[in-house]
This record gives C-alpha cells, structure tokens and sequence, in this order.
C-alpha cells in the first residue's frame, strides 16, 4: 500500500523537516480534492482530478492509491469518466493515509511524524 523506499527517498532529497512540510501539505491538498470528488464529483474535471492526485501520491508513497488514480486518468482521458469507481478511490485514499501514519515513526525519524 505504501511504497516505503519512496519514503526514504523523498526524506533523503528534503530531510525530515521538508518531508513534514510536504506531508501536511500533501494531507491537505489532496484530502480537499477527495472531499469534492466524494460530495462533488465533476465528470469535466476527473481527468485533471486524477492526475493531480496520482502525482501527490506516488511523490509521497501511496502506490496503491496513485495507481487507481492513474487508471481514472486513463479512463477519464478517454472519456469513460463513469466508469471510474470514485467509491474504491476514496476508500483507498482512506486507507493508504492510516497507514501510513501509523507506520511512519518505524520508518521516519520524529521530527516527520509530527506532521501528521
């Protein structure tokens, strides 16, 4: 579900207090689209949706969650918007982001973890 080595990549490239910052960033931004796809969902607008959150995703480790936002990119982009179970996105989303807030002390010093 989540990719740790990216993890430690991104905490290597920032450090851990760059890596809190872009997780509260993350958390934020991406919790906002996936409240309005959940409350609001635009079939216009799911194309640009999926991308934005594919990219946060595997930027920040969430493989599971980014490759079910690349496969509504992709159908989106074809125009089979509906088709795109936003129901199993957002329960990925869900998910992906409980765990990995409750892995990330094992695998990121404190000063990450606080950002959560």
């Amino acid at each position: 579900m989540i990719d740790w080595s990216r993890v430690a990549e991104l905490v290597s490239e920032i450090g851990e207090d760059g890596f809190a910052e872009v997780v509260e960033l993350f958390l934020d931004e991406v919790e906002s689209v996936v409240m309005r796809l959940r409350d609001q969902p635009d079939p216009g607008r799911l194309e640009e949706d999926m991308h934005f959150l594919k990219g946060g995703a595997w930027n920040l480790g969430f493989a599971d969650f980014g490759g079910l936002c690349q496969d509504g990119e992709k159908l989106a982009a074809k125009g089979n918007a509906s088709q795109v179970d936003l129901d199993l996105v957002i329960r990925c989303y869900f998910a992906s982001k409980d765990s990995f807030l409750a892995d990330l002390h094992q695998h990121v010093g404190s000063g990450a973890s606080s950002a959560a």
